[in-house]
């Protein structure tokens, strides 16, 4: 087996496998839902449930990554028993990671206009809630630009893949991070002068049992267990890959727990941003893109100085959408390798044709083809892709690996436990064996169905 790259530093490991689990979610939803559940109860809640559902299923994929050496395109094959057909899981379990950069990258590309637009000022002072509607909506209604702005990011991300792990991701993504970091802390220590602090942190984070009873105690777990399940991008090879790069000097429990700390502290720091602003300017703050797009855009536009504020957060949220998209890449791309054993220069240029003809349908799925509701009421081709990957394959796919590690005709639960207890940290106990082969696939099951069940029957 040839020799693989890996990562310079355990820090550049730490700061892009936490990218790639950093993105939309953790600012569009999670600050949201938090208000919504019972702030700090909500919070705890969560942290409990990141614990015993998202520290496992990192430390699967970890675990199937540095074992193999290999992306799932190959891990299967070298970790299987002979003769078995784990294998054939790649062929579906790939094309989510295209299915997903395809619409990621869409709305990366509205990030990096919003960015742009908000620093020359096209948000002018006073800027009301209908004002920055019409304005998105005629983003939307443009696929020439949505085209450029798309292809612009993949093409810069692409580019940084090129160059390999540390000359190119590496070197790039850790930098990045940091910015990313130091800009989140900088404005959420910002939101501590604005009038509507203690009233926005208050609602954000004061536990009210009034405020879960209302949607009720069930709801609230169904969504702090999906939002664990979704934050960490885990079902599709994501994170494996950064497996295979990985020295083994910590144990995989430990660096699971260090990747899940620095995805919460950015959830959470985004909440001290949002809801300050919507609370000091009498704003709903709501999820979504129209959190992002026109309930934020309304309320920098507010506020002295907004167009500085207002293109900081944007540059905030493109570089965690970036970071998102050069670590699917990655994977995309190395999967490309192991598959048709091609160069990392023409895996990424083929690549990145098949990523920017595959938005297309996405983008015209807001003009040209807006007829097309596959989901029914509003829905767009963007809500089917979303759908597709959320709601089947990142679940789908995590079933199928914990079966794979559990299994003796897979990787097995010995050979993960050793894998896992490689390296100073917390050990891997063999009790967990019937954790992960009976109770975390229950879970599993039961947050697929209920987002079938919120979809299609509530």
């Amino acid at each position: 087996m040839s020799q693989r790259e890996q990562f310079s530093s355990r820090l550049g490991f730490l700061l892009i496998a936490a990218g790639c689990a950093i993105g939309l979610g953790n600012v569009w939803r999670f600050p949201y839902i938090t208000g919504q559940y019972g702030g700090a109860i909500f919070v705890i809640m969560y942290l409990v449930f990141l614990l015993i559902i998202g520290v496992p299923l990192l430390t699967i994929e970890l675990s199937i990554g540095r074992c193999s050496r290999r992306s799932l395109a190959r891990a299967f094959e070298i970790l299987e028993e002979p003769g078995r057909k784990w294998h054939w899981n790649k062929f579906w379990i790939i094309p989510g990671s295209y299915i997903l950069t395809s619409f990621y990258a869409v709305i990366t590309g509205w990030l990096l206009y919003y960015c742009i637009r908000t620093a020359m000022g096209f948000f002018p002072s006073g800027t009301t809630q209908e004002q920055a509607i019409a304005k998105f909506d005629s983003l939307l209604a443009d696929p020439y630009i949505m085209f450029v702005c798309m292809l612009s990011v993949v093409f810069v991300s692409f580019a940084i893949v090129a160059f390999g792990l540390v000359k190119g991701v590496e070197r790039i993504t850790k930098p990045m991070m940091i910015v990313l970091f130091a800009l989140l802390i900088f404005m959420a220590a910002r939101s501590f002068t604005l009038p509507g602090f203690a009233e926005g942190i208050a609602y954000y984070l004061n536990p009210s049992w009034d405020n879960m009873k209302r949607d009720g105690f069930l709801e609230a777990v169904w969504a702090a267990m999906g939002q664990v399940f979704f934050t960490l991008s885990i079902g599709q090879g994501s994170i494996e890959i950064f497996g295979t790069y990985m020295d083994k000097r910590h144990s995989l429990i430990s660096e699971s727990i260090m990747i899940c700390c620095l995805d919460t502290a950015v959830a959470l720091l985004s909440g001290f941003i949002i809801f300050p602003a919507c609370f000091s300017y009498d704003v709903e703050p709501g999820q979504g893109p129209s959190l992002l797009f026109i309930t934020l855009t309304t309320v920098f536009s507010n506020m002295d100085g907004g167009w500085f504020w207002g293109s900081l957060f944007f540059l905030f949220m493109l570089f965690a959408a970036l970071s998102t998209l050069i670590a699917v890449f990655e994977s995309i791309v190395s999967m490309s390798i192991d598959l048709f054993a091609v160069s990392r220069v023409k895996a990424v240029i083929v690549n990145l044709i098949i990523i920017g003809f595959m938005a297309i349908p996405c983008i015209l799925g807001f003009n040209v083809l807006d007829f097309i509701h596959p989901l029914g009421g509003n829905s767009t081709i963007l809500d089917l892709q979303d759908f597709i990957v959320s709601n089947n394959i990142l679940p789908i796919g995590s079933f199928v690996l914990i079966l794979f590690i559990t299994a003796k005709t897979g990787m097995g639960f010995k050979r993960y436990q050793e894998e896992c207890n490689i390296g100073d940290g917390p050990k891997m106990p063999s009790w967990m064996k019937y954790y992960l082969r009976y109770f975390l696939p229950i879970v599993i099951a039961a947050i697929l169905v209920v987002g079938y069940y919120n979809i299609f029957l509530a």
